[in-house]
């Protein structure tokens, strides 16, 4: 589904001694359709500047892209970003803004209703369709910048670090709603994290990256039963993938 061949990005740095910063250093990896996939890494490594070449938002330096045999710019992306409140319109009620989406794609009245009823319905918050925005709480709004991702009905879907705003709790209920979309649409999703629980929890596998500039340092096959649930953050199984990782997370010296 997703082929990323020896990829680089380097920077222009013009008002400094060297010419260019080098981000994202010679990346290869497959994704096969309906994946779950996490990246991992530290800060300033270079996961959003590789999400942002995924979707088409930014050019690779070097190395070759393919999503469903296509350029990522020819492909449909959807991307949830870190920052929900950036991408919503505040005029617009939680039921418009989700049906947004829909009007990009040209659907009628109905199908607009239909596809945004039934996802504000997955998530719990149908009763809420018709409050504005700024109305919802935080974990609210990133559960419909999520449904709003959705009825876009990606090839690929993108998540900058879409719980880092919220307290432990609610970003655990979103993880398990996340689940629960993903489990009735099987999109493929490549989602940034600096939670190693949520990486583990979410995903089919977790690649992990190095310091700028990034490579990958490896790619860790999540061997967990699904569907999911809480208890197994507990599990034996989930501490011995945790440990593998964390081995790898390592800072190189």
């Amino acid at each position: 589904m997703i082929e990323v061949e020896n990829l680089s990005k380097e920077f222009p740095q013009p008002k400094n001694e060297i010419k260019t910063l080098k981000v994202l250093d010679n990346i290869s990896f497959q994704i096969k359709d309906g994946e779950l996939v996490a990246f991992f890494g530290p800060n300033g490594c270079g996961k959003t500047t590789l999400l942002n070449i995924l979707s088409g938002i930014d050019k690779q330096t070097s190395g070759k892209i393919l999503v469903n045999q296509k350029e990522a710019k020819e492909s449909r992306v959807g991307f949830v970003f870190q920052n929900y409140n950036e991408s919503m319109l505040p005029w617009r009620t939680v039921a418009g803004n989700v049906e947004l989406a829909l009007e990009i794609q040209g659907a009628d009245e109905k199908r607009k209703k239909q596809i945004s009823n039934h996802l504000l319905n997955k998530v719990g918050l149908i009763e809420h369709k018709d409050k504005y925005f700024y109305e919802l709480s935080g974990g609210m709004k990133q559960l419909i910048a999520i449904c709003r991702a959705f009825a876009y009905e990606p090839e690929l879907l993108l998540m900058d670090e879409p719980f880092s705003s919220l307290d432990y709790s609610t970003s655990r209920k979103m993880e398990l709603e996340l689940l629960d979309i993903w489990k009735e649409n099987k999109k493929t999703i490549i989602f940034v994290s600096h939670d190693i629980d949520e990486a583990i929890f979410l995903a089919d596998k977790v690649i992990v990256l190095s310091p700028r500039p990034a490579k990958i340092k490896g790619i860790i096959e999540i061997k967990l039963p699904r569907p999911r649930n809480l208890d197994i953050l507990s599990s034996k199984e989930f501490f011995e993938h945790r440990n593998e990782i964390l081995k790898l997370f390592e800072y190189e010296k």
